[in-house]
This record gives structure tokens, sequence and C-alpha cells, in this order.
């Protein structure tokens, strides 16, 4: 008889990053820098910063709550909306609101300025916020590509079921089963949103060459350790784990204390030179002068009326 094909090989676990200390962005996220030192680094590419702003309760005010008016030119920022609502405008004239479940893609390039606050309705009612904002880094071809901006409401984001009803997942981009998400990416990225049961697995197929990054939203998940199938590293809420390029899978299971709700992300790195400050994600110091400079000019994009309170 004919041998059975051999099972992908497993991707292994490289780090688990230790539970940061969370800073304020402006005075409406509170946000933990998850990607910590890797940030900005080829160790995290394509993936330049992961904020997570962990659910906190605000209180109902008249008062803006986020941050103003403020540039970015060279990458993409990703916003995804768990609990709550986030308000965006921009000076391509994009307005938008996302809740929970939907994501606003918003491709900078060669250069935007905009502003996110909570939904005029979320602050005045006031709530349990929470949200994800990832930083993707453009490749040197895109990095002055137009600016553009996708909309991704959660009923346009498909959920596909795991076998044996262990959970869910749901596509933003890339594919999952043979079903892809919706987002129009430049590079290429899985990104998807996992519900698994408690104490049930899953196997995440995942391109070999790929970085892959698993965060814990909520419960915990166990995972294959450094030695492959050797030994269990355990990741908890708060935590995210890079895994190793090698390897055309991931192996996740759920506690058994209850269900995990988990963030898969996963990207072919971008293997060019990275010059980071402040909002600009370029290859140069040269280039990162050239863009304060285009900003200071008001070459990047005109200040806008604000959404209005």
């Amino acid at each position: 008889a004919p041998a059975a094909p051999a099972a992908p090989a497993m991707k292994t676990l490289r780090k688990v990053m230790p539970v940061v200390r969370p800073h304020w962005v402006g005075d409406g996220f509170n946000v933990y820098p998850l990607f910590g030192s890797m940030a900005f680094t080829k160790e995290i590419s394509p993936f330049l910063m992961l904020d997570y702003a962990a659910p906190k309760t605000f209180h109902a005010t008249t008062q803006k709550r986020g941050v103003g008016q403020h540039p970015h030119r060279g990458f993409e920022t990703v916003t995804m909306a768990f609990k709550g609502e986030v308000e965006h405008a921009d000076s391509e004239g994009n307005r938008g609101i996302i809740g929970p479940g939907d994501v606003q893609w918003m491709t900078a390039a060669s250069g935007i300025i905009h502003e996110e606050f909570h939904s005029t309705n979320f602050a005045k009612e006031g709530g349990v916020f929470e949200m994800v904002q990832l930083w993707v880094n453009l490749p040197a071809e895109h990095k002055m590509s137009p600016p553009s901006y996708q909309p991704i409401l959660a009923s346009s984001i498909p959920s596909v079921a795991l076998p044996s009803s262990a959970g869910s997942v749901s596509v933003i981009a890339g594919a999952f089963a043979g079903v892809a998400g919706p987002a129009r990416t430049f590079t290429p990225i899985n990104m998807w949103t996992v519900t698994l049961k408690a104490g049930r697995a899953m196997t995440a197929p995942i391109p070999a060459g790929h970085t892959t990054v698993v965060f814990v939203r909520s419960g915990a998940v166990t995972t294959a350790g450094d030695g492959g199938g050797e030994g269990k590293a355990r990741i908890v809420q708060g935590q995210i784990s890079v895994f190793s390029r090698e390897g055309e899978s991931c192996e996740l299971e759920a506690g058994e204390e209850g269900d995990a709700e988990v963030v898969v992300l996963s990207g072919m790195p971008i293997e060019e030179e990275i010059a980071a400050r402040g909002p600009f994600v370029m290859n140069t110091k040269a280039e990162l002068r050239e863009a304060m400079e285009d900003y200071s000019s008001g070459r990047m994009g005109k200040h806008f009326k604000s959404t209005g309170r």
C-alpha cells in the first residue's frame, strides 16, 4: 500500500511575550503594547506594532475621547473593535464608525491625516470598550501608493465552523479552510479571530515562511513547546506568542476551564530595512525626513473639520 502522506510539519513556539504595562494613547485608548521590544523589528515583519485596549469601562460623557488629527505614512493601520465603537475621519474624506466585530483597514501609504475617537453614541451612553490596533508594514514599492480605506463590517466577515463543534474561525484576511476573507492586502497575510471551546483543539494551516503570532484575548491555550511535540507551552489572557517560520501548521488547544478567544496573525516577512519614527515607517532616515517635511508643508493631506460633538 502507498505510504500515507506525511502530516505537515508543525510550527514551534519561539517566544511568549511577558504581559506588559499599559499606557494611554490620547484620552480614549488605554493600550498594552503587546509586541514589546519586537515592535518595528524584522523579527515580527510584516507586522510592526500591536496595541490592545483591554476591556475598560468608560463613564458617559459629552467630551470627545480619543486621538486628534495626526499623520501616517508608509504602512497600514488595522483596527478591530470587540466592544464599544470607534469613529474615524481622515483627510481623504473617509468617515466611519466601527462596532463589535467590525474592522477598519486604513492604508496610509503615501500619507494621510486621521483622527480616532470613541463614537458620539458610545461616549454619550458609556460602557465597556475593547479593541486591537495592528500596524502592518508596506513594501518599498507600495509605501508611496495612494492612501485607501476599507470599512469591513462584521456581516461581511465569513465564519468557518471547526470540525467536531470545536469552535469557529472568522476570516478577516487571507483564507482558512478554503474560505477567503474580505480584506485586500499588499503582501500575503492571514488574520483570523478564533473561538475555541473549552478543552477543544484546532490545527491552523499556516504557510511555511510566515511570521506567526497568536494573541489570547480571553481564556488560555496550550501549544507545542520549543521542542515540537515534546512539552507544551501555555499562553494566557493578554499574552502573545510568536512561532517559528518553519513548519506549515500551528496546534492550539483551549484550557479546560473555559472557552478561549484568540487572534491569529500570519504574514510573509518583508525583507527590507525598517526606518520608523513616530507615525512614519519608511526604509531610510532620508525618507523619514522627507515625510516630516511633507507633513509640515501640507503635502501629506490637509487638516479637516473634525467630526462634531
